[in-house]
C-alpha cells in the first residue's frame, strides 16, 4: 500500500493549497502512485521559521538526550522495516531485498549516531601565561538544508538526519520528488520517536521554489546535498553569497582493478553484484573495469556468465535480480551510451538493449562492453546505467594511470593477492573510498565521500557529526 506523502512542518503534516502538484511514478510498471503536492513560498517560510525555533530547542538538549531519541528512531525504523522497504521498492523499482538491506542501514545510521552524540569532545589546552586557560568547543553549525537523490531515498536522508541530529542540528529535509514517500516514511520514525517539533522538516517541491530561498536566507548554515556533480556545481555557487558550510556527495565512475593474482572467480562474483545493484544507478557502482590482459578472457566470460544469469523484474516479485531504470530518460542514457561506444568499435557482450517480453516498465538488459576505444563516452562519462565496460591493462601502474584520468574521485576497487602490491595501487587511486578483495565502502561507522569532482566532506563514521560542528575557542583569563 502507498501511503500519499505530505510535507512536515512544525511538528505537523501539511498539504500545500494551489500550488503544482507532480506524480510519483512506479518505473516497474509506469503505474501512477500516487500525487505530491509541491511546498508554496509560505510553506517555505513557515518551515524555515519552524527550524529556526527547534534549533535552539535542540542545542539545549543535552548528549544523552539526542542520543535516546536517535536510537528510538533506529527501534522504529526497525519495526516499520516491511512497509518501509515495500515503499522503497514501490518508487524506485528495486529488489525488496535490497531495499530490506537499505532500511538497515538507515537505521545502523542512527544507531551509530546514537552513540556519536555522546562522543562530542571539547579540549582543554594550558594557556601561555599563569591563570590562563585555552578552551576549544564543538558547537551545532545551525539550521542544515539537506537535499538528497532518489536511488537510496531512506539511507541518505537517514545519514544527514542522523549525523545533524546528533550534533545538535535542526534540519530541512528536500527529497528526489521520485522517491518522497520514503523519505516522509523516516520523517514519521523521527516525530515518532520524540525529536522536537521544528528540528525535522520536510519539504517537497521544485528547487526554484523550495531550494532557491533556503539557500538564499542566511539562516539556513549548513547545506547538504548528494546528486550529480553538474547540480553540486551549481549549489556551490548559489551558497557562495552567504557562505554555508557544505557537504558534497556528488558523481562517481568507479574503476574496479583486477591485477594478473587476483583470485579471478572471486573477483567476477563481487563486480557482477556490485554493479548492477540498484540497476547500476549508485554512484559507487563500479563502472570502469581494468583487468589485467593475463587473465581478463576468464574474468570477462565469467562476468558475462553472471551477468546473463540476472532476472529482470519488478521488485516486489520474489525471483527478481534487477529492477528497472528510474525513468525513460534514464533508459535513454543508458541507450545513448551503448551506441556510441558501439559506433566507435565496441561489442556488445551481454545486453545492451530493453529487454523482450516488457512493454511497460523503464527496464534495460544488464550490460557488458568489450573492445571499447578510449573515446567512448561510456569511459569518461559517469554511466549510472547497467552498463559494465571491461578494458584490459598491463601492468598495475598502467591501471593507476586509468582509474586516475578522470575528474571523479569518489570510489574505487582492486583485486589480487600480492599484499605489497595491493597496497601500492590502493595509496596510488585518488578516490575517497578503497575496497580490496570487497565491495563494500558504505557502512554507517566508515566515512563516507569523495575526492575532486565527487565532491568534499562526510557522512557516517566519526568524521560524520564533525561536519554538522562548529569549532569554538574561548581564551579564559582569570581575573
Amino acid at each position: 500500500m502507498y501511503i500519499q506523502p505530505k510535507l512536515f512542518i512544525g511538528g505537523s503534516a501539511r498539504l500545500p493549497r494551489d500550488t503544482p502538484v507532480f506524480n510519483v511514478i512506479n518505473p516497474a510498471n509506469e503505474a501512477v502512485l500516487g500525487s505530491v503536492a509541491s511546498a508554496g513560498s509560505q510553506d517555505v517560510a513557515d518551515a524555515l521559521r519552524a527550524a529556526e525555533a527547534g534549533q535552539g530547542i535542540w542545542a539545549a538538549a543535552s548528549p544523552w538526550e539526542r542520543s535516546a531519541v536517535l536510537r528510538r528512531v533506529s527501534a522504529l525504523i526497525h519495526e516499520r522495516r516491511q512497509s518501509i522497504a515495500t515503499t522503497i521498492t514501490l518508487e524506485t523499482g528495486k529488489p525488496l531485498a535490497e531495499s530490506l538491506a537499505e532500511v538497515q542501514n538507515a537505521a545502523d545510521h542512527f544507531d551509530w549516531c546514537a552513540d556519536e552524540a555522546r562522543r562530542v569532545y571539547g579540549q582543554t589546552v594550558e594557556g601561555r601565561g599563569p591563570n590562563s586557560r585555552f578552551d576549544i568547543r564543538r558547537e551545532p553549525v545551525g539550521v542544515v538544508l539537506a537535499l538528497t537523490a532518489w536511488n537510496f531515498p531512506l539511507s541518505l536522508p537517514a545519514r544527514k538526519l542522523a549525523s545533524g541530529l546528533a550534533a545538535g542540528c535542526a534540519i530541512i529535509l528536500r527529497p528526489a520528488s521520485e522517491a518522497p514517500a520514503s523519505a516522509a516514511a523516516l520523517v514519521a520514525c523521527c516525530h515518532d520517536a520524540g525529536v522536537p517539533a521544528g528540528v525535522v522538516n520536510l519539504l517537497f517541491g521544485e528547487p526554484d521554489a523550495v531550494i532557491a530561498p533556503l539557500i538564499a536566507s542566511p539562516k539556513v548554515r549548513k547545506v547538504s546535498f548528494t546528486g550529480s556533480t553538474h547540480v553540486g556545481q551549481i549549489l556551490i555557487r548559489q551558497c557562495a553569497d552567504t557562505l554555508k558550510r557544505l557537504t558534497m556527495e556528488l558523481g562517481g565512475h568507479a574503476p574496479f582493478i583486477v591485477l594478473d593474482d587476483a583470485d579471478v572467480d572471486a573477483a567476477a562474483k563481487v563486480a557482477v553484484a556490485s554493479k548492477f545493484r540498484n540497476a547500476g544507478q549508485v554512484c559507487t557502482a563500479p563502472s570502469r573495469f581494468y583487468v589485467h590482459e593475463a587473465v581478463i578472457d576468464h574474468f570477462t566470460e565469467r562476468f558475462v556468465t553472471g551477468t546473463q544469469a540476472i532476472r529482470l523484474g519488478d521488485g516486489l516479485a520474489p525471483d527478481t535480480d534487477m529492477g528497472p531504470q528510474i525513468s525513460p530518460r534514464q533508459r535513454e542514457r543508458a541507450e545513448r551510451l551503448v551506441a556510441d561506444a558501439v559506433g566507435k568499435g565496441a561489442h556488445i557482450a551481454a545486453g545492451g538493449r530493453r529487454p523482450d517480453g516488457r512493454n511497460r516498465g523503464y527496464f534495460f538488459e544488464p550490460t557488458v562492453l568489450v573492445d571499447i576505444p578510449q573515446d567512448a563516452q561510456v569511459l569518461s562519462e559517469e554511466p549510472f546505467t547497467p552498463i559494465a565496460a571491461i578494458v584490459p591493462i598491463q601492468s598495475a601502474d598502467d591501471a593507476i594511470a586509468r582509474a586516475n584520468g578522470l575528474e571523479y574521485g569518489l570510489a574505487a576497487y582492486l583485486f589480487g593477492r600480492s599484499e605489497r602490491q595491493l597496497d601500492h595501487v590502493a595509496s596510488k587511486l585518488e578516490a575517497g573510498m578503497v575496497g580490496v578483495n570487497t565491495a563494500m565502502v558504505s557502512t554507517a561507522e566508515a566515512p563516507f565521500g569523495g575526492i575532486k569532482a565527487s565532491g568534499s566532506g562526510r557522512e557516517g563514521g566519526s568524521e560524520g557529526i564533525t561536519d554538522y560542528l562548529n569549532t569554538k575557542f574561548i581564551h579564559r583569563q582569570s581575573a
